[in-house]
């Protein structure tokens, strides 16, 4: 291991360096470059993607409907975002669309991670939509909302234009120490153009930590 003041000096800045994230990248090169997938742009200009909008319209107005038909009873409103999924992969399959939870380029369902959904349109293309909410009170804030992690197993396994369908969720009474949640608006969005941050970050996991000699003490209770 080198140990020369020169080199030690190159570390210590390049690990300053990666303490400052890298701002606005483009989404769609983040992607293709993760899965080798092209990202395709939404063209207003498309009568087949105008179709597809109008779908995605009737999708967001159904699943709103159903949502609050009883809410969805969470503590707190950064929860309620996995729940409001399957309403909308239920919709797009009440509205046509052979819609299903992505799977890995080795075959495997992994629930977690971007995107949420992949749909088949009228057209035989393939689409992917990922799933929020938001809060009308802080949607023009800098408060983070969207994640993506890189994968070496990656959702994304074909060209396909990209959707967040996002609803305004508000609290509608409670039910013991839950809120219940339901949906005041919604929005489409076309994801290809949505600019991301970079943060590094550092971690360990349970062997580096309780099995590499840094114990001092322990005990039974």
């Amino acid at each position: 291991m080198k140990t020369d003041p020169e080199y030690i000096k190159q570390l210590e800045e390049t690990i300053k360096q990666m303490l400052h994230p890298i701002k606005n990248i483009p989404l769609k090169l983040v992607i293709e470059s993760i899965s080798g997938c092209k990202v395709i742009p939404f063209n207003k200009e498309d009568n087949k993607d105008q179709d597809v909008l109008k779908k995605l319209v009737e999708v967001a107005k159904v699943a709103g409907v159903n949502i609050n038909k009883k809410g969805i009873a969470r503590k707190r409103p950064n929860e309620v975002g996995n729940d409001i999924e399957p309403y909308v992969l239920s919709a797009l399959q009440q509205l046509g669309y052979r819609a299903k939870r992505p799977k890995t380029k080795t075959g495997k369902n992994k629930s977690v991670g971007y995107p949420d959904i992949e749909f088949l349109d009228q057209f035989e293309r393939t689409n992917y939509l990922e799933c929020k909410t938001y809060n009308i009170e802080n949607v023009a804030t800098t408060q983070r909302s969207f994640y993506l992690s890189p994968s070496e197993d990656f959702k994304i396994t074909k060209d396909a234009r990209h959707f967040i369908i996002s609803f305004e969720i508000v609290v509608d009474g409670s039910q013991g120490n839950m809120n219940i949640y339901k949906c005041k608006a919604w929005k489409i969005l076309s994801a290809e153009k949505l600019l991301v941050d970079v943060k590094y970050e550092f971690n360990s996991d349970n062997a580096r930590m309780y099995q590499s000699g840094l114990l001092l003490a322990e005990g039974k209770l």
